[in-house]
């Protein structure tokens, strides 16, 4: 099954689909968040949409939605393939990097990325996202950890290179929190689909020429692990929302150019979906009237 969020930015849908019929999911949640997947939700919608209980939607025509409502927290785990660290300078790491995206960061999987003004370097990055379904803190084990996630989903951690690193005194956040840089989706396919994530083919292209071509089993630190060191210092809520990490084959390896207005970037993982995301430039703000 995929869980989706269709219609207008701020007022999505949450439904759920098999790839042939749509159903609605507003006779048991007004939204795809927190306390939805908490309370087993993602089951319970299942099992109502195989038992004929939910109303049918068309679903043509509709924009696509990030598949969760806004996250409380979007956790980012950095260098965590090790070809990606090796192009990038930086060996491959001892414990998982952590740095954090604003939550406003998420838009939908075919919604523009906005080009900051005067950025040269704004950079894509493919990455498994996993989204927290029960409260995780202190975990006894990665294999605990996983019963704590909800699903999976494509995530774009769209990164402007040189607020990130030139201008970050070390805090990558500031290269990772423009508006629109956390393209997500278009599903949330449950975990009982996915497995552990692992195995999954991992792409993106940019104007239709190969970048990224990996798989999830190449991930340094798999997401169960993840999941289960994060809790370790940091509890983790349902609804939040964690970036795995990127393969190699990003802007920042001096192989390829950055991202220009104009520019289409696609990306997929295997099972859970592919995103078409177009790169425009970022309206000024306009100044206030005296």
């Amino acid at each position: 099954m995929r869980f989706m969020r269709l219609g207008a930015v701020g007022s999505e849908l949450p439904v759920v689909s098999d790839g042939e019929t749509t159903w609605d999911l507003r006779p048991l949640t007004a939204d795809i968040d927190g306390a939805f997947l908490a309370a087993d939700g993602l089951a319970r919608a299942e099992a109502a949409a195989l038992a004929g209980t939910l109303p049918v939607i068309d679903a043509a025509g509709l924009r696509v939605g990030p598949p969760i409502a806004r996250p409380q927290a979007v956790i980012c785990i950095g260098m965590n393939y090790a070809a990606h660290a090796r192009e990038s300078g930086s060996e491959p790491p001892s414990d998982i990097v952590v740095f954090y995206k604003h939550p406003n960061t998420v838009v939908g999987p075919n919604d523009d990325i906005l080009l900051p003004p005067g950025s040269t370097t704004t950079d894509w990055e493919v990455e498994l996202a996993a989204v927290i379904g029960t409260r995780a803190r202190y975990l006894a084990s990665p294999e605990e950890a996983l019963g704590h996630i909800a699903g999976f989903a494509v995530a774009n951690d769209v990164s402007e290179r040189e607020y990130q690193l030139q201008r970050s005194l070390g805090q990558w956040s500031k290269g990772k929190s423009f508006e629109t840089f956390n393209p997500l989706g278009p599903w949330l396919v449950p975990t009982a689909e996915v497995g552990d994530g692992s195995g999954l083919r991992i792409w993106s292209t940019v104007n239709g020429d190969v970048r990224q071509d990996s798989s999830t089993s190449d991930l340094i630190f798999g997401v169960a692990e993840i999941v289960y060191r994060l809790s370790q210092f940091t509890v983790l809520e349902p609804g939040d929302l964690i970036n795995t990490g990127t393969p190699e084959g990003v802007g920042l390896s001096g192989r390829f150019p950055y991202l220009g207005a104009g520019d289409l970037v696609r990306l997929g993982i295997d099972g859970l979906g592919e995103q078409a995301s177009t790169v425009r430039p970022a309206p000024r703000a306009l100044s206030a009237e005296l």
